[in-house]
């Protein structure tokens, strides 16, 4: 980082992904232009939502801390179910590969996203056999022979 970071989640505006029919907000902590070697976001997943999509990195560990919700994650050794309070990290390797779910029918889930933030890295996408390079230059993706 570049300086000291003081953030109000509730007073941050969301940027919103939209992947395919699904989307969710983020709300960043860190900027883009102020991360350093680490990253924090507020994710927001409405009911029968998930964010992101089944991926691992090679490079850039993460931790996630439900702050409100019922999450499932999906995992290499199957489903995990997390409640607030929970908290789940994931290694930098295939065996770390990971999508959060909405498991409620009715309530938002918010979870704290926290991670190292290393470049270059590389994201894989097991279930579309596709990834994607990021580096200070840009975003590359690719198809998984």
């Amino acid at each position: 980082m570049n300086k000291i970071i003081i953030a109000n989640y509730k007073e941050m505006a969301p940027q919103v992904i939209s992947q395919g029919g699904n989307s969710f907000a983020v709300k960043s902590v860190i900027e883009e232009a102020d991360t350093g070697k680490c990253a924090a976001n507020f994710v927001e997943v409405e009911p029968g939502q998930f964010a992101y999509g089944y991926h691992y990195h090679e490079v850039n560990e993460e931790v996630f801390y439900i702050i409100r919700g019922h999450a499932v994650v999906r995992t290499p050794e199957g489903e995990k179910s997390l409640k607030e309070g929970d908290i789940i990290a994931f290694p930098a390797n295939p065996e770390g590969a990971h999508v959060i779910r909405n498991g409620s029918a009715t309530e938002k889930l918010v979870y704290l996203d926290v991670g190292t933030r290393l470049m270059p890295e590389v994201v894989h996408f097991p279930d579309t056999n596709t990834g994607m390079v990021c580096s200070s230059s840009g975003t590359y993706h690719f198809q998984e022979s």
